[in-house]
């Protein structure tokens, strides 16, 4: 439901911008083409060209891009506030309203003193741009909290479905909008304030967990947004909402069983979900002649240029059929860690289990309303969730546990919980280090690539156009 609603709105939109950029003079198509399309509005507009740089920088880019649409409406003479209004947070509605009225025409370029004069309007320019300014900054805050915001993936750890440098739209229609639980907060910035640095937010007032009504419950597998739980604890210490955006895909569900088996993933004991493009660190060994560091380069394989054998690279299953059939390699052996190899810093971080990151649990997710015994096995598995997430004390003793200042032998869960990790099962840092994700933590659900950014590629291949509008699975 939540893929139909965006590609009604996306097509509405674009057509809209097709006919207006037709009244302007231009070729409808060039609407239809990402960084180009807000060139183009430079031209139509009087903007200078250079300000489409200004797109790459973090928070000045939020007001040149709105700056940009509302100087393009009123190169047709909409220039009120409800217009402006409607051109942000009703664009689907309004873009082809206007592109399809007669009465509505290309009056010039807006950002020109020529138009201006021609054109003249009882505001101040100043007064136009605070207006502008003031309104985006709302705007763009309500549509980034309760409908849609952009994500762009920082690491490796969910390649190869996802890419470094990829830049998605999340929604937040999909699981329900989260109700900001902390509502006062500098506009744009997620945690710390840019230069400056520091807190962005204040929590002098702070709202409990609430969530809208959303059009889908999560569905096991969805790639999902959410906030990183580990940042409840010191040096960070910040609030739900402000914690880190982090992506992976939630594996497992409220009240499944979740293991791992030599890297194999199980869910409640049947072969869990295998990405198609998922990646696993191999050893690499050659003839004595190595790998040539520029064919891995072309098969965009991350590797050390001055590493010795064994190389360890990352591959897929593609990838894995291809170096395996090269001439001078002699053996390919998969890293993964025997049943028995203990390893630091797997959750729950507990000298009573034995688990590294291919060999894990089993282990049930709690789920709201499940209630679980609590003692020495247990209490390692579900302190966290019990204490931090749901904000409860508790405390062993030598005569039982207590909760609360009261002894407990169990306890029943307020919240769901999920198990996510990343598709580069051997390069992702996820919920076998750090655990459960509790519902309240969720932000949304990753929908499409909108632009990918690949920054090892050349001048003329920056830009992954075969990832453009690539849903994300």
């Amino acid at each position: 439901m939540g893929y139909i609603v965006f590609a009604i709105i996306l097509v509405l939109i674009h057509f809209g911008l097709w006919k207006l950029f037709v009244k302007a003079g231009r070729k409808g198509w060039e609407s239809l083409i990402p960084i180009y399309r807000e060139y183009t509005i430079t031209k139509i507009t009087g903007h200078p060209g250079w300000w489409i740089a200004l797109l790459l920088i973090p928070i000045v880019n939020i007001f040149i891009f709105y700056g940009l649409y509302l100087d393009l409406v009123k190169c047709f003479g909409k220039r009120r506030f409800w217009e402006y209004a409607a051109t942000v947070l009703l664009p689907f509605v309004v873009l082809p309203w206007w592109g399809n009225d007669p009465k509505v025409v290309y009056l010039g370029q807006s950002f020109t003193a020529e138009f201006k004069e021609k054109h003249p309007y009882k505001k101040s320019v100043a007064r136009e741009w605070a207006d502008a300014i003031v309104f985006a900054v709302v705007a763009a805050t309500l549509i980034r909290g309760f409908l849609i915001e952009a994500y762009m993936i920082p690491t490796g750890s969910m390649e190869k479905s996802l890419l470094v440098g990829d830049f998605l739209f999340v929604s937040k229609l999909n699981y329900g909008p989260r109700v900001p639980m902390t509502p006062v907060a500098f506009p744009f910035a997620h945690h710390t304030m840019p230069v400056i640095g520091g807190k962005a937010y204040w929590e002098g007032i702070k709202i409990g967990y609430k969530r809208l009504p959303g059009f889908q419950e999560i569905e096991r597998n969805d790639v999902v947004v959410f906030n990183y739980p580990m940042e409840a604890d010191p040096p960070f210490s910040r609030p739900i909402d402000k914690r880190e955006n982090y992506i992976k895909r939630a594996v497992g569900m409220p009240g499944d069983t979740i293991s791992l088996r030599g890297a194999n993933l199980f869910v409640n004991g049947a072969a869990g979900f295998e990405p198609p493009h998922s990646q696993m660190d191999y050893y690499v060994y050659t003839d004595g002649t190595g790998l040539n560091p520029q064919r891995l380069l072309d098969m965009r394989i991350d590797s050390n240029p001055y590493a010795r054998e064994p190389y360890q690279l990352f591959l897929t299953k593609e990838a894995y059929e291809e170096i395996k059939g090269w001439a001078n390699v002699t053996k390919i052996v998969p890293n993964i860690r025997h049943q028995d190899t203990d390893e630091s810093g797997i959750f729950p971080n507990n000298p009573l289990y034995h688990w590294n990151i291919d060999n894990f649990g089993p282990l049930i997710i709690p789920k709201k309303g499940w209630t679980v015994t609590l003692d020495s096995l247990t209490l390692p598995l579900y302190e966290r969730a019990i204490r931090v997430y749901e904000g409860n004390e508790l405390e062993s003793r030598d005569d039982g546990v207590y909760l609360n200042g009261a002894k407990a032998d169990s306890y029943t869960f307020k919240m769901d919980y999920y198990w996510m990790m990343g598709d580069n099962r051997h390069n992702s840092e996820d919920a076998r280090t750090w655990g459960f994700v509790p519902e309240d933590h969720i932000v949304g659900k990753a929908l499409f690539v909108w632009l990918s950014w690949d920054e090892k590629g050349t001048f003329f291949d920056k830009i992954r156009w075969n990832r453009i509008f690539m849903g994300i699975k």
